[in-house]
C-alpha cells in the first residue's frame, strides 16, 4: 500500500518510474518545467534511517533522473531538496534549473528565480495536456 506522501504527489497517475524502494513522480505543482518528486516507498520518516541498500539505490536513480531530464529539457543544474516539513516520509523535490526559457509544445517556461534558490511557493501554470506530455516524454526516455 502506498504511503501518504506518494498519494499526495499523485501516485500512481504521476508515476514516471518505480524502483525497489523508490518512485519518481512528476511533481503536480511544477516549480520549474520537469520538476519531480523522488519518494521512498517505505514507511520511513528520517533520511538517516534508510538501510544501506535503500540508500545505495539512489546512485542509479539520480543518474537516471539527470540523464532523462537532460535529454528532454537540457537543464543547467538540478536542485535536490529534502525538506520533509509537511509530508513526513523521506522524499526529495527534484527541481531542474534553467538559465534560459524552455519550450514544450509551443509553450514557454521560465525559471523565474534563476540563479538564486528556487521559490517553492510558486509554480508554473501547466495545462493538463502539458502535464501529461511531460510524463509521456519522461517515461519514453527513462533508462530501463
Amino acid at each position: 500500500m502506498p504511503n501518504e506522501t506518494l498519494i499526495k504527489f499523485g501516485y500512481p497517475d504521476s508515476l514516471i518510474h518505480e524502483y525497489n524502494d523508490w518512485v519518481v513522480l512528476l511533481r503536480p505543482a511544477q516549480i520549474t518545467i520537469g520538476s519531480l518528486v523522488l519518494a521512498c516507498k517505505l514507511d520511513i520518516d528520517n533520511f538517516g534511517d534508510l538501510s544501506a541498500e535503500t540508500f545505495s539505490e539512489l546512485a542509479t536513480i539520480t543518474s537516471d533522473i539527470e540523464t532523462s531530464l537532460g535529454e528532454i529539457f537540457q537543464h543547467d543544474k538540478i536542485n535536490y531538496l529534502l525538506l520533509m516539513m509537511v509530508d513526513r516520509h523521506v522524499h526529495f523535490h527534484v527541481l531542474p534549473r534553467y538559465a534560459s526559457v524552455r519550450s514544450l509544445e509551443g509553450a514557454e517556461f521560465e525559471d523565474s528565480s534563476w540563479p538564486g534558490p528556487p521559490d517553492v511557493s510558486q509554480s508554473l501554470d501547466l495545462t493538463s495536456d502539458e502535464f501529461d506530455e511531460v510524463i509521456a516524454r519522461l517515461r519514453n526516455v527513462w533508462p530501463v
